[in-house]
């Protein structure tokens, strides 16, 4: 084997040759695959992106459920040279039809069971060379299964590093691509695969842990979590769909050391029977990583009463410019820091790029990483740049004395009223805090007086009792009066069934502001009014 084989072997081929049936991943109530089982396939995916006639630096999109194939495909695009897109499964057949176009993917992958979201492609996006349908048929694809079959199962002769290029949620607008160019194997170096290196290091997995993931798959988190493991020998105990009450089982069950969550999963599992909650017990379980939203200091106070200081946080993005990370004793220290930046350097600007002291609010941006660009977006990726040529995920915060990260909200969602810069995410955090709120979300509307007002959408818990909304409303104005400063006082509050987020648990405040215009609430500035969103 020579150098460039050496390198490319790292992860999941080390790991086959010396234990092929160990289990890589394991899906509750079956099936396992081993990695004997996932290197053979990712050989044969590698060999079907060259056979379809993609050169370095090509694009492939896959569709795909929390499905070992689509583990397989990326595994493949990296030895391959190309990138490999995932793709939400929950978006529209529009949705899909412009990542699959934007990202210029020249080969796409689809479960046959989002065949209504993806069957409109190949005459919706004509730049495509191959379909192909896994699990099914759909018309106008060609079948999975029976391309990889016909080609060996055995590495590339000259094996080139290819990457995944992920989209951005599209909480704020169109999804954009992440993009990076391809590093040659000199750049990558010993040790595991880019995609894995650094959460390999900084959460430490290893051979023995047992990941649970109850997420999809399709997101960055999970799917790069579930690479590292595979890259450093461990075990992925993958869920389908999260359910709470699963979940519980299965960190007791099967010897869970690490998982990962959003904080609705958290929300959902406390709102679990007391003596369901009571019964759980999981000794191996030793972290709990949680990310993708803020998570409500009560929530997560009420996780680490319950499951221990266990819980790490983890402050990252698609984007990949910088990483923090908190642990409990820390967070429980400094409640609502997102922790230390451990990948990256911090700096807090303000608007005309000047640094900020500690203590004073500003952009957060990082140096000291590989910069991206948003594929095809110029004029996005330099709005996300520094003149210093600093990046960010376009969130605003401050670092304290001891380097600690605080969030005060996205740079998109500010609100400016009367001149004055509010931050949705402190105001929902001050109507956390009040009695029967169970979740906050606030944005900001029109106001002919002060050019924008905040507004909140909460959704009620058990402490709200039998109060009316116009009831449970003026509590909540009250509250914010003597809670909150004159400024961030709120036109109105919308009591809601529940907030619209995305499967990783991102809040969709464009959600809220479009219904707020299709739905024309009441206008009374000054009474705090309920309508009914």
């Amino acid at each position: 084997m020579n150098s460039v084989q050496s390198i490319m072997a790292a992860g999941l081929r080390s790991w086959a040759e010396r234990d092929p049936g160990r289990i890589l991943v394991h899906f509750p109530g079956g099936p396992d695959w081993t990695y004997g089982q996932i290197e053979t396939l990712a050989n044969k995916f590698a060999r079907l992106y060259r056979s379809a006639g993609l050169k370095t630096g090509d694009h492939v999109a896959g569709i795909f459920s929390n499905d070992p194939y689509m583990l397989a495909a990326v595994w493949g695009a990296y030895r391959s040279g190309v990138y490999f897109t995932p793709v939400a499964n929950t978006f529209s057949g529009a949705e899909i039809a412009y990542v699959v176009g934007n990202s210029q993917a020249k080969v796409v992958i689809a479960d046959a069971r989002y065949e209504t979201g993806v069957g409109e492609l190949p005459r919706a996006v004509t730049s495509v060379r191959v379909f192909l349908a896994h699990g099914g048929a759909i018309e106008g694809y060609a079948d999975l299964a029976s391309a990889l079959d016909a080609l060996p199962g055995t590495p590339l002769d000259d094996e080139v590093p290819g990457a995944i290029m992920l989209y951005s949620s599209g909480t704020t607008g169109a999804p954009k691509g992440i993009f990076r160019p391809l590093r040659t194997v000199d750049q990558i170096g010993e040790g595991p695969p880019p995609f894995a290196r650094d959460l390999i290091e900084i959460f430490g997995i290893d051979a023995d842990t047992r990941y649970l993931s109850p997420a999809p798959l399709y997101h960055a988190s999970p799917m790069r979590f579930t690479l590292a493991v595979s890259a450093a020998g461990g075990t992925t105990v993958m869920m389908r769909k999260f359910d709470a009450e699963e979940s519980l089982d299965l960190l007791m069950q099967e010897g869970i050391t690490m998982s990962q969550w959003v904080p609705t999963m958290f929300q959902r599992m406390l709102a679990l029977p007391e003596e369901r909650r009571h019964a759980f017990s999981a000794p191996a379980h030793r972290v709990a990583i949680h990310a993708a939203a803020p998570c409500p200091p009560p929530v997560k106070r009420a996780m680490i009463d319950w499951w221990g200081p266990i819980l790490r946080e983890y402050y990252a993005g698609s984007e990949s410019v910088g990483l923090a990370t908190i642990d409990s004793h820390e967070w429980l220290e400094r409640p609502g820091s997102v922790g230390k930046v451990v990948k990256g350097i911090p700096h807090i600007l303000d608007a005309s790029g000047r640094e900020l002291p500690v203590g004073e609010t500003g952009g957060i941006y990082f140096s000291g990483t590989a910069k991206f660009e948003y594929f095809g977006e110029p004029e996005k990726t330099r709005a996300r740049t520094s003149p210093q040529g600093y990046q960010t995920f376009g969130d605003v915060g401050w670092l304290d004395a001891e380097g600690y990260l605080f969030l005060s909200d996205r740079m998109d969602d500010m609100i400016i009223s009367g001149g004055v810069n509010l931050y949705p995410q402190e105001i929902e955090l001050a109507i956390e805090e009040a009695p029967g709120v169970s979740e906050c979300a606030v944005v900001g509307v029109p106001d002919e007086d002060f050019g924008e007002r905040p507004v909140a959408f909460v959704v009620r818990d058990r402490a709200a009792g039998s109060l009316s909304e116009p009831e449970f409303s003026a509590c909540l104005e009250t509250f914010a009066r003597k809670r909150l400063g004159k400024t961030k006082q709120l036109k109105a509050f919308h009591i809601v069934e529940k907030l619209p987020r995305t499967p990783t648990g991102k809040l969709q405040r464009r959600v809220l502001r479009d219904r707020l215009r299709t739905s024309q609430p009441r206008p009374d500035p000054d009474s705090g009014s309920s309508s009914k969103a």
